[in-house]
């Protein structure tokens, strides 16, 4: 993992709004700066029906673009390594998905998986144009996979990285969510640094002013957040990715790490029974941040798969 990325961990906990207001909001907001121009990477927005969306852009108009989908507690920063190290060949998008980041947040807006996919499709259409090489993680993935399914014209390669949205064997975050708890909840600096214990392999240093301020903006969605986690994972839409899988054309990578602690490994086993077009790749040396802890790996296999 790049070091110097360090704070891009604040990607993981939350929204990115008012960064410059203060100083651990400033410290944040340089360092996205840095990696954005890094990647060759813009902010843009685009209003859409379920709101406003904020989305990261970089690369040229050459090749199938590439969308990349974040996962529950994410952002679009968390994919600025992987935007970097893929290079400028082909256009990358990474959107905030509504209601988290930079987007825009209704009230009372539907958070699960069907939603979210068909909320994606509607960005696919008015801002990139064309099919798309799509790469979802963790919540990400389960909305991917439902959006290849039920859009099969948008999708032209798939992958799904630590994707949830299927019953896979049980280990302590899966059972606490079963148990109607949030395992990622944080409440103050020592849960932060559970937090970031139970994602990273190695977890990044963070200043402690810039720690209490991201306790802070965690602290105040952890309503948000408890609203998705019950509908992506209990109740019947938790299952959904599994239930859809079988209707996935595109062919599909499954990037696991085989030490994730949040979705296990047995995940992608599950996916590829299901799936009629897919191959599975097993990395090491991270929990359940691939592309910002091994970065280098996972971008060597997206690019030998999406190409």
């Amino acid at each position: 993992m790049d070091k110097s990325f360090t704070l891009v961990l604040a990607g993981l906990a939350l929204g990115a709004a008012g960064l410059w207001l203060t100083r651990p909001q400033r410290l944040v907001g340089f360092e996205f700066a840095r990696q954005r121009r890094r990647a060759g990477a813009r902010v843009a927005r685009v209003a859409l029906p379920a709101g406003e969306v904020a989305y990261l852009q970089s690369g040229r108009a050459t090749g199938t673009p590439i969308l990349h989908v974040h996962g529950f507690t994410g952002m679009k920063e968390n994919w600025l390594p992987m935007m970097a190290a893929l290079g400028a060949e082909r256009r990358q998008y990474a959107p905030d998905l509504p209601g988290w980041g930079e987007s825009e947040r209704r009230e009372g807006e539907d958070p699960g998986y069907a939603a979210q996919a068909d909320r994606l499709a509607a960005f696919i259409d008015t801002v990139i144009g064309e099919p798309v090489d799509m790469v979802g993680h963790s919540m990400g993935g389960g909305i991917a996979a439902v959006l290849a399914a039920r859009h099969p014209d948008k999708v032209r390669r798939l992958v799904l990285m630590n994707a949830a949205g299927v019953r896979f064997e049980d280990n302590a975050f899966g059972q606490a969510v079963l148990d109607g708890t949030n395992p990622f909840a944080v409440e103050d600096v020592a849960g932060l640094r559970r937090y970031l214990a139970l994602v990273f392999e190695r977890p990044p240093w963070v200043p402690r002013t810039v720690a209490r301020w991201l306790v802070k903006r965690r602290v105040a969605d952890a309503g948000f957040e408890r609203d998705v986690l019950a509908s992506i994972g209990l109740g019947e839409g938790a299952f959904l990715p599994q239930r859809e899988a079988g209707s996935i054309r595109a062919p599909t990578l499954l990037l696991w790490t085989a030490g994730d602690r949040i979705v296990d490994a047995s995940a992608a086993s599950i996916y590829a029974q299901i799936l009629p077009d897919s191959r599975t790749v097993l990395l090491d040396g991270t929990s359940h941040m691939p592309m910002m802890e091994q970065t280098a790996a996972t971008a060597a296999a997206l690019r030998e798969f999406l190409q």
